[in-house]
């Protein structure tokens, strides 16, 4: 989108680095001040020192800016080590000169549109990780995450363009449900799910974008469900991926 900077979403990147780059994504006419955002399971801190060292120098190298959320696959303590910052009207971890992990539960006014992010989720193959080296119990978001989000939005009289989150609202996941697609809805994610629910009902917003489920459809009540698809949040429109 020539003349104007513009804001892109995908899903779970899952420590691809080649998701960032040609011929995965169209990128080639991206500028510095474009931003990708990823919604959760970015990946590429995962606790694997040199390996993940490579793969965000490699990503550094993308001449646009990476936001990412984070999901229930992520190595949350060294999320949390780099240094926090605010930034566009929200908390921050900057990892790379490029490349930013967007806090739960912030309100973020990017280029003059306003986004609400809730990273976190419950793993479903939680049995087969194993805790401090594949799986962390910080993936939850907990009940102060839950307040600080509702406290921002209140900031912001509940209105946002965009809502963002890894995990998807209950009433996604019911809906999916019932279409068959997915045969049960886990409870360990269900006090998450609730919440996501309740923030939507209760903030005026035109989108609403969550990973986490590893498929791309659009939902009832303007929601989408992301994994490969890549979609451009100035217009809506999807630009990439299945179908588009």
């Amino acid at each position: 989108m020539e003349g104007i900077i513009t804001i892109y979403i995908t899903g779970d990147t899952h420590g691809d680095p080649g998701r960032f780059f040609e011929p995965a994504l169209p990128c080639q006419d991206w500028t510095d001040k474009d931003k990708l955002i990823v919604a959760g399971d970015f990946g590429c801190i995962f606790g694997l020192g040199l390996t993940d060292e490579a793969k965000l120098d490699r990503l550094s190298q993308c001449t646009y800016e990476i936001l990412f959320l984070d999901g229930n696959h992520e190595c949350f303590p060294k999320i949390y080590s780099y240094p926090e910052e605010n930034w566009c009207g929200g908390r921050v971890h900057r990892v790379r000169r490029n490349i930013r992990h967007l806090m739960r539960g912030q309100v973020y006014e990017i280029e003059g549109m306003r986004i609400f992010t809730m990273g976190g989720g419950y793993s479903i193959d939680q049995m087969y990780r194993i805790p401090g080296r594949s799986w962390w119990p910080e993936e939850m978001p907990t009940d102060a995450e839950y307040e600080e989000g509702l406290v921002n939005l209140r900031k912001a009289r509940n209105r946002v363009d965009v809502i963002i989150s890894h995990a998807a609202p209950s009433q996604s996941m019911q809906y999916l449900k019932q279409q068959g697609i997915f045969s049960v809805v886990f409870p360990q994610e269900a006090p998450l799910g609730a919440y996501l629910e309740k923030v939507a009902r209760l903030t005026e917003h035109r989108h609403y974008y969550f990973g986490h489920l590893h498929m791309d459809a659009e939902l009832p009540e303007n929601r989408t469900a992301l994994y490969y698809a890549l979609y451009c949040l100035n217009t809506g429109k999807k630009i990439a991926g299945p179908t588009a």
